[in-house]
Protein backbone atom coordinates (compact mmCIF):
# COMPACT_ATOMS: atom_id res chain seq x y z
CA UNK A 1 0.00 0.00 0.00
CA UNK A 2 3.13 2.45 0.72
CA UNK A 3 3.91 2.14 -2.78
CA UNK A 4 0.86 2.81 -4.16
CA UNK A 5 0.77 6.26 -1.83
CA UNK A 6 4.48 7.04 -3.11
CA UNK A 7 4.59 6.56 -6.59
CA UNK A 8 0.90 8.30 -6.94
CA UNK A 9 2.87 11.13 -4.65
CA UNK A 10 5.95 11.01 -6.94
CA UNK A 11 3.65 11.32 -10.14
CA UNK A 12 1.91 14.65 -8.44
CA UNK A 13 5.08 15.94 -8.15
CA UNK A 14 6.27 15.36 -11.95
CA UNK A 15 2.57 16.79 -13.21
CA UNK A 16 3.18 20.04 -10.90
CA UNK A 17 7.32 20.30 -12.24
CA UNK A 18 5.61 19.90 -15.87
CA UNK A 19 2.85 22.32 -15.49
CA UNK A 20 5.38 24.85 -14.28
CA UNK A 21 7.60 24.14 -16.94
CA UNK A 22 5.12 25.05 -19.30
CA UNK A 23 3.32 27.95 -17.74
CA UNK A 24 2.52 31.09 -19.73
CA UNK A 25 1.89 34.47 -19.20
CA UNK A 26 -0.73 36.13 -20.73
CA UNK A 27 0.30 39.59 -22.10
CA UNK A 28 -1.60 42.96 -22.57
CA UNK A 29 -0.57 43.24 -26.57
CA UNK A 30 1.47 41.83 -29.45
CA UNK A 31 4.15 42.90 -31.49
CA UNK A 32 3.99 41.93 -35.32
CA UNK A 33 5.77 42.56 -37.80
CA UNK A 34 4.05 43.27 -41.33
CA UNK A 35 5.67 43.34 -44.83
CA UNK A 36 4.23 44.08 -48.47
CA UNK A 37 5.59 41.71 -50.93
CA UNK A 38 5.19 44.67 -53.31
CA UNK A 39 6.49 47.18 -52.42
CA UNK A 40 9.10 45.67 -49.56
CA UNK A 41 7.88 47.74 -46.64
CA UNK A 42 8.33 46.60 -43.55
CA UNK A 43 5.86 47.90 -40.65
CA UNK A 44 5.79 46.88 -36.81
CA UNK A 45 2.31 46.82 -35.56
CA UNK A 46 1.36 46.92 -31.65
CA UNK A 47 -1.75 45.95 -30.67
CA UNK A 48 -3.80 45.66 -27.26
CA UNK A 49 -5.50 42.57 -26.45
CA UNK A 50 -8.57 42.47 -28.12
CA UNK A 51 -8.05 45.51 -30.69
CA UNK A 52 -8.07 45.44 -34.11
CA UNK A 53 -6.01 47.65 -36.45
CA UNK A 54 -5.70 48.03 -40.83
CA UNK A 55 -2.77 47.40 -42.11
CA UNK A 56 -2.65 47.13 -45.91
CA UNK A 57 -5.94 46.05 -47.51
CA UNK A 58 -6.14 43.32 -44.33
CA UNK A 59 -7.67 44.12 -41.31
CA UNK A 60 -5.78 42.22 -38.26
CA UNK A 61 -7.69 41.53 -34.68
CA UNK A 62 -5.63 40.10 -31.18
CA UNK A 63 -7.69 37.26 -29.41
CA UNK A 64 -4.61 37.05 -26.73
CA UNK A 65 -0.84 36.27 -26.78
CA UNK A 66 0.74 34.09 -24.43
CA UNK A 67 4.56 33.91 -23.49
CA UNK A 68 6.35 31.76 -21.26
CA UNK A 69 6.49 33.07 -17.72
CA UNK A 70 8.98 35.90 -17.05
CA UNK A 71 10.24 36.11 -20.66
CA UNK A 72 7.80 38.07 -23.22
CA UNK A 73 9.64 38.14 -26.26
CA UNK A 74 10.81 34.54 -25.98
CA UNK A 75 8.44 31.83 -28.16
CA UNK A 76 5.49 34.10 -27.47
CA UNK A 77 2.20 33.02 -29.53
CA UNK A 78 -0.82 35.06 -30.31
CA UNK A 79 -4.73 34.12 -31.24
CA UNK A 80 -4.84 36.35 -34.63
CA UNK A 81 -7.86 36.67 -37.06
CA UNK A 82 -7.19 38.63 -40.37
CA UNK A 83 -9.55 39.45 -42.88
CA UNK A 84 -9.46 41.10 -46.55
CA UNK A 85 -10.70 44.96 -45.61
CA UNK A 86 -12.39 44.29 -49.26
CA UNK A 87 -13.49 41.20 -49.42
CA UNK A 88 -14.81 40.35 -46.27
CA UNK A 89 -13.18 37.08 -45.84
CA UNK A 90 -11.17 36.12 -42.78
CA UNK A 91 -7.65 35.17 -44.55
CA UNK A 92 -6.50 33.89 -40.86
CA UNK A 93 -7.83 32.69 -37.77
CA UNK A 94 -5.01 31.08 -35.64
CA UNK A 95 -2.18 31.08 -33.18
CA UNK A 96 0.91 32.03 -34.61
CA UNK A 97 4.55 31.19 -32.76
CA UNK A 98 7.13 33.72 -32.95
CA UNK A 99 9.75 31.19 -33.05
CA UNK A 100 8.40 29.20 -35.89
CA UNK A 101 6.21 31.57 -37.87
CA UNK A 102 6.18 29.18 -40.82
CA UNK A 103 4.31 26.49 -38.55
CA UNK A 104 0.60 28.24 -39.11
CA UNK A 105 1.17 31.45 -41.31
CA UNK A 106 -0.80 33.86 -43.08
CA UNK A 107 -1.08 32.73 -46.58
CA UNK A 108 -1.22 35.90 -48.59
CA UNK A 109 -0.39 36.89 -51.82
CA UNK A 110 0.46 40.05 -51.30
CA UNK A 111 1.01 40.56 -46.69
CA UNK A 112 3.11 38.32 -44.87
CA UNK A 113 2.41 39.03 -41.26
CA UNK A 114 3.90 37.20 -38.19
CA UNK A 115 4.34 37.47 -34.48
CA UNK A 116 7.57 39.20 -32.61
CA UNK A 117 6.92 39.38 -29.25
CA UNK A 118 4.17 40.07 -26.33
CA UNK A 119 3.76 43.53 -24.61
CA UNK A 120 3.69 43.43 -21.01
CA UNK A 121 2.43 46.86 -20.22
Amino acid sequence: MMRVVTGAVLACVAGLALAQEDAVDIGTGVVLRGLDKVNANVTDIDLQSGQSTEYGRLTVSLGECRYPVGDPAADAFAFLTITDTASGDEVFSGWMVASSPAINALEHPRYDVWVLRCKTG
